[in-house]
């Protein structure tokens, strides 16, 4: 136990020396790093749905879905969720990350490849890593050529680059006729785009999408979409589906008010894209160029773990609710703020943000 304790204690030193100390911080000042985009986890429909729902169907759920744990709520849920998504059946998971190993430990088998971004979300990392299948990283939105019958795993919207896949690419004819499976992560993508809200791919070309319910959507959760005959191998094979406690039915409800104001209000999704494109805007006029488009993510690369974590410090000072994010959840010596735009901002909150970061850079 000892000597644990001293080769515990020696690492713990090692990421104090190289500035990766991780601290844990509750809310505070104006939210510029979370994920609710929409402003939906504070949403007074879902909350009421939420509650009631609490008081009719109880705190928890009592055990996983296939003992007691089942609820008609979350299969309506499903059903739902996916023809919101245009595909023909969906499955709910207690989080993403475990919905991301149920995929890539399910599906991948034995002499199988799967080609993976090579930023992609830790998750898609450790379930490549528990498949049984080849492993290949491929740099960022480049695959090259793939052999037959791969997988192909990605995200939509990258979550700490804010950069989008070439999702057109990837579910061409090209990657058709090679018989690869396309695994697409929509944390960052479903509830902010489409035309319903629905994210960036749909049932066309994609062998699975795993779509967290944590961020836009408000709630938690996620839900793996796709052809009728995967969710069902998922729902018998998945061991994190068939060995967790299901969700408690409250939060089932949660998610189908979460749908109801996706569908409602629309011009959430259509403000938080604008001001995405605003700050960008000010913040290349202030000499920190980013790539101009819409998504809501947006990394302002600092480079060193100190500095982010000094710069951070100040922005918090000044009210800001903004993290430093390091390595390794980005690569070394890209350390940054991964600024986050919300519906519930406005351009003058954006414009004093900005006029503070530079301070901080002064």
């Amino acid at each position: 136990m000892r000597l644990l304790e001293q080769r515990l204690r020696a690492h713990l030193a090692e990421l104090d020396r190289d500035g990766l100390i991780r601290k844990r911080r509750p809310p505070q000042g104006i939210d510029l790093s979370s994920n609710d985009y929409l402003g939906l986890a504070t949403h007074p429909l879902i909350k009421e749905r939420m509650a009631a729902a609490v008081c009719a169907m109880g705190a928890g759920s009592t055990g996983s879905r296939l003992l007691r744990g089942e609820r008609d709520c979350f299969t309506d849920l499903e059903q739902r969720f996916a023809a919101f998504k245009g595909t023909e059946r969906s499955l709910y998971f207690s989080n993403g990350y475990l919905a991301n190993l149920a995929v890539l430990t399910t599906f991948p088998e034995a002499g199988d490849t799967i080609f993976s971004d090579e930023r992609n979300h830790a998750s898609l990392i450790d379930g490549a890593r528990l498949s049984r299948a080849k492993r290949v990283v491929f740099p960022h939105l480049c695959p090259g050529t793939i052999p037959e019958g791969a997988f192909l795993v990605t995200e939509s919207v990258f979550g700490m680059d804010g950069d989008i896949a070439p999702l057109d690419r990837y579910t061409s004819d090209q990657y058709k006729e090679l018989g690869s499976a396309l695994i697409v992560d929509e944390a960052h993508s479903v509830g902010l785009y489409g035309d319903r809200g629905q994210g960036l791919v749909g049932g066309d070309g994609v062998f699975v999408s795993i779509n967290p319910a944590g961020k836009a959507l408000g709630v938690a959760g996620a839900f793996v979409a796709g052809p009728a005959w995967t969710i069902e191998y998922l729902e018998q094979r998945a061991r994190p589906f068939i060995f967790s406690t299901a969700a408690p039915p409250a939060i089932a409800a949660a998610l189908d008010a979460s749908l109801d104001v996706i569908a409602a209000e629309p011009e959430r999704r259509e403000r938080v894209r604008s001001l995405a494109r605003y700050l960008r805007e000010r913040l290349t006029d202030a000499g920190m160029p980013v790539p101009l488009d819409d998504s809501p993510i947006i990394p302002v690369i600092i480079g060193e773990n100190e500095r982010a974590v000094a710069v951070a410090a100040a922005l918090q000072a000044a009210g800001f609710d903004v993290r430093a994010i390091r390595p390794p959840t980005v690569p070394p010596g890209t350390a940054r703020l991964r600024i986050s735009v919300n519906v519930g901002l406005s351009e003058e909150i954006l414009d004093r943000f900005v006029e503070d970061l530079c301070a901080a850079f002064s």
